[in-house]
């Protein structure tokens, strides 16, 4: 659906040039949700902004179906970027326009006939919940309100690509949760690809299917929501996993439990129909070994069960090796915190 094959992109300012990406290579099935997730400055935004070529990169290709759009210009430009929606964290409404104005924008500049573009406001505003609020101002609307307005405007032209720059960020949690779930239940009835950028792993996990995670410029990971989640590989992954699921202890609580003789703390992560096995009974049954239950935690990723255990086992080298060959046997992704062989 969309290639991003070594996409670098370098600005040039009085100081000197900055590169805000640096070689992004990167493959966006169809019909997935893509969250590409950052710190702030780690060049997520430019990167969402060269797919559609509000930013012309320096060097690479976006291929979107199969047409590269690094090459288009004027009006082949304007017809492709037909194909793309976008819905900004600020809303960007016209504030002297209605609600069923605002959505009407884009076809009119696309010169579509008004009895298609009446037609096409009036298929859009149930879907998003508005239909009371054709007439509505954006002052009078609230924040989550006003981000239905832009996802029905991103969707005006029926594109192929939703792109979603920090769309939730500047929503209250409980709207955030209602955009998600109106943006997951649109790409599930149209088979619609979505690109989510975003800083917070709280949106990836709700909603994305896949996630690449950008630091300094440069894509240090990508895979499915759960291979990264179950066994993240860079620190800044590890980091945004831990702010979903923490399972970082306390110092004091590791240099306690360091003096424990023949123990390890080990972290160990569930999916799916794992997250609901009595693991711990069978470690304890199966292996010989005591277990200290440190933390526990049990969430969504997407429509998947998904679960952390911190856990200090204890017991003889055979034993602990053991376990480890149970949880393997369980595919479950371990950690070790700390050995104290």
């Amino acid at each position: 659906m969309i290639q991003i094959k070594n996409l670098s992109k370098v600005f040039k300012t009085p100081n000197g040039s900055f590169t805000a990406l640096k070689d992004i290579n990167l493959h966006i099935p169809k019909g997935s949700v893509y969250g590409i997730i950052g710190l702030s400055g780690a060049g997520k935004s430019t990167l969402i902004r060269c797919i559609n070529m509000l930013e012309r990169p320096t060097k690479g290709e976006v291929i979107l179906n199969g047409q590269n759009m690094t090459l288009l210009t004027g009006k082949e430009l304007r017809q492709a970027r037909q194909n793309i929606g976008m819905i900004f964290q600020h809303f960007n409404l016209l504030e002297s326009r209605t609600v069923a104005d605002n959505i009407a924008f884009p076809l009119e500049i696309a010169q579509w006939p008004k009895k298609k573009i009446a037609a096409r406001v009036q298929e859009l505003l149930p879907l998003v919940g508005l239909e009371q609020k054709a007439d509505a101002y954006p002052a009078q609307l609230s924040g989550g309100q006003k981000q239905r307005v832009g996802i029905a405007r991103a969707l005006a032209t029926n594109p192929a690509v939703l792109l979603c720059d920090e769309a939730t960020s500047a929503l209250d949690p409980q709207t955030t949760v209602s955009i998600l779930e109106l943006l997951k239940e649109i790409n599930e009835k149209f088979n619609l690809t979505i690109v989510i950028i975003t800083h917070e792993m709280k949106v990836i996990k709700e909603i994305c299917t896949d996630v690449a995670v950008i630091d300094q410029a440069q894509i240090v990971e990508k895979g499915s929501l759960e291979s990264v989640f179950l066994s993240p590989k860079s620190n800044i992954a590890k980091e945004f996993v831990a702010s979903v699921f923490p399972n970082k202890l306390p110092p004091q609580l590791l240099r306690e439990l360091a003096q424990h003789p023949g123990s390890q703390i080990v972290n160990v992560n569930f999916l799916g129909s794992a997250a609901s096995e009595p693991i711990i009974s069978g470690l304890i049954r199966e292996c010989g070994i005591t277990v200290n239950i440190l933390y526990g935690s049990i969430d969504r990723l997407r429509s998947t069960l998904f679960g952390v255990l911190t856990l200090e086992l204890q017991g003889s080298p055979e034993n602990l090796a053991e376990a480890h060959r149970y949880l393997a046997q369980k595919n479950l992704a371990v950690e070790v915190i700390h050995n104290g062989y």
